[in-house]
């Protein structure tokens, strides 16, 4: 396999770039297909929540109907992915954001804001949904 190709009419060899399936995954990479992942389950997720507003609006027949839906437990596991998503992103967030000012790019500290993400984003989701409950 060669690692250099030459380009088309110039004669200049160039590096290749690996392809991904050479990479080991580390919890950096894997955090951050996770975190375009939850940004389109979002995208999903607001969908749904547009939905239960305009019904809302619409009147109570319509309003019944979604909440019907949101309240069944299908609709509630939909609820609770869509809430651990948005917490989920909102940390990894403010990791790429800590990134943007130059820090944390050493080993320990990347790998600790990575594995941060997924430690913080379940117990924070628990915690919303007891507070939810509780103020229900």
């Amino acid at each position: 396999m060669s690692t250099t190709q030459t380009k088309a009419g110039t004669g200049v060899e160039r590096p290749l770039s690996p392809h991904l399936q050479i990479y080991a995954p580390s919890w950096t990479m894997v955090m951050s297909v996770v975190h375009r992942i939850t940004g389109a389950a979002l995208y999903f997720g607001t969908v749904l929540l547009a939905w239960w507003l305009i019904a809302a609006a619409a009147g109570q027949a319509p309003y019944a109907t979604a909440q019907a839906v949101f309240g069944s437990w299908i609709g509630r596991l939909v609820l609770f992915g869509y809430t651990w998503a948005l917490v989920h992103h909102l940390i990894g967030g403010i990791r790429f954001l800590i990134w943007d000012f130059g820090l944390a790019f050493e080993e320990k500290p990347r790998f600790f804001l990575s594995k941060l993400n997924i430690v913080l984003s379940v117990p924070l989701t628990l915690l919303l949904w007891v507070v939810g409950y509780a103020v229900k």
